[in-house]
């Protein structure tokens, strides 16, 4: 019986988590939750994870939630897959960095675009300063890749992969050049595309 079980809805931000499960090769369950139906809100989940949010993930008596913490648990935990910088390397630093980039600067800035304040905030108030120089940022960095640690696949592009993915499909980010290249390269990975295959078929269902 696989000791990791994903609390998932398709699609959602779980499918980041489910990516990353299929990039590890762990054997893991699925719970399934009808964010429609309030599954998520309902008392038993919520003992899982009180935000009433997926993704979460049982590793055995373990609950972790937030998907970037997810998939850097995970990357540390089962490092024969290579997706992680471990401990003592000194690229852990800029790898823990993107890591975190995803969640702290692209989906906010994605988000406060697709949703404007009535008054426009102040650039020092907000986390990421502000849309064009972090989609500049990341640009730049993925023009330099393959991934975002070089030749290394990493939990990192898990992250911000998903997120750029999401962005340019509902067209809450632009579809640069370099955004286009990157994800056309992710699209490839045979772990993306049974993730894509899964959650087609359950979303359909």
């Amino acid at each position: 019986m696989p000791q990791l079980t994903l609390y998932h809805a398709a699609p959602s931000r779980s499918s980041i988590v489910r990516w990353m499960l299929e990039e590890i090769g762990e054997p893991y369950d699925i719970h399934l939750l009808s964010l429609s139906k309030g599954e998520n809100r309902a008392p038993e989940y919520l003992v899982i994870n009180p935000m009433g949010k997926v993704p979460a993930l049982r590793h055995g008596d373990v609950v972790i939630t937030e998907a970037a913490a997810i998939c850097a648990y995970l990357a540390d935990e089962f490092p024969r897959a290579k997706l992680n910088i471990p401990l003592g390397d000194r690229r852990r630093g800029p790898y823990l960095k993107w890591l975190f980039f995803g969640p702290s600067c692209i989906e906010p800035a994605m988000m406060d675009r697709a949703f404007p304040r009535k008054e426009e905030a102040r650039r020092a108030a907000l986390g990421y300063g502000d849309f064009d120089t972090a989609m500049d940022v990341v640009a730049k960095a993925v023009s330099s890749g393959p991934y975002f640690m070089g030749d290394q696949f990493t939990a990192a592009d898990v992250v911000i992969g998903s997120g750029l993915r999401f962005g340019m499909m509902f067209k809450l980010l632009p579809e640069r050049a370099e955004f286009t290249a990157y994800t056309g390269r992710l699209a490839q990975r045979p772990a993306l595309q049974r993730t894509d295959s899964k959650d087609k078929e359950l979303a359909a269902a």
